[in-house]
């Protein structure tokens, strides 16, 4: 039985090409063998024993679109966990998000690409330590179904405290662990509106409004530049004049030319949509 179906270089050269137009994922040369891996799984569970017909089946039949949803939750990287880079967080809501409630605003929180959701859990309980989780909205969101399927169950594996830190004193107030999963509290799986977003799609990130911050991290390094720059041009969209977009500890929006302005408050940047 075939396990593995060949990937030419012109075979790689359409997918990779097909990838980075659905979900801006871009494979370089070097992955040919990678990308080829889990197309063969996924072409093989549809059927099919060709890549090329695979892409003919993707890209022109009308009921490719339920495989290309099942070969985009194969390709996304899904590398989050609770508690991962805590300050910036902590800053965010004690600096960004409290005053605004302080001032009789709803402020409006968006998580994007939050994989399987330990981001805007761990945001929902910082929000819940402060007394905010009910004057807040918080939408997460990702492209990949699978990712939000366990997000919405709130069960997760052991790895996802896999934190250099020990949580937090209030972790236990809102998780449930044991040897072999954590499992978080109903409530706060309650305070979330997820929904499945593509970043490239400017109509799907128009349709969730204006938001005051949204936090986007550790996601644009999988983008070439120019992908990058338009998925912050969308996220910017989405921003409310003076609202704030955090990106990960080690990412920077200097050399995209954005016109958001960074900012330092307790030690953390955010890059601001200046009051237009």
């Amino acid at each position: 039985m075939t396990s593995r179906l060949p990937i030419s270089p012109q075979i790689f050269a359409i997918f990779s090409a097909l990838v980075a137009e659905k979900i801006g994922i871009h494979y370089d040369a070097g992955d040919r063998e990678l990308l080829g891996d889990k197309l063969s799984v996924r072409a093989l569970d549809a059927g099919f024993d060709s890549l090329l017909d695979y892409y003919y089946f993707l890209r022109y039949d009308p009921a490719g679109a339920a495989e290309m949803d099942a070969l985009i939750d194969a390709l996304v990287v899904g590398e989050t966990y609770f508690f991962r880079e805590l300050a910036q967080l902590e800053v965010a809501v004690s600096e960004l998000i409290a005053p605004r409630v302080a001032a009789g605003e709803r402020p409006r929180i968006w998580s994007a690409a939050c994989s399987s959701g330990e981001e805007p859990f761990t945001i929902a309980m910082l929000l819940a330590e402060r007394g905010l989780r009910d004057k807040v909205d918080l939408v997460a969101s990702d492209i990949s179904q699978r990712a939000l399927s366990r997000a919405r169950a709130g069960v997760f594996g052991p790895r996802s405290l896999r934190s250099n830190a020990p949580p937090p004193p209030f972790a236990g107030r809102w998780l449930e662990v044991t040897p072999d999963r954590v499992v978080v509290r109903p409530e706060l799986r309650g305070a979330i509106d997820w929904r499945r977003i593509n970043l490239l799609a400017a109509p799907d990130v128009t349709s969730l409004g204006q938001f005051d911050v949204i936090v986007c991290r550790n996601v644009l390094i999988y983008f070439h530049d120019n992908t990058a720059r338009w998925v912050v041009k969308n996220l910017s969209g989405a921003l409310a004049a003076g609202g704030f977009l955090l990106v990960g500890v080690s990412e920077s929006l200097l050399r995209l030319g954005t016109a958001l302005r960074c900012e330092e408050r307790g030690g953390v940047f955010f890059y601001r949509k200046t009051a237009q």
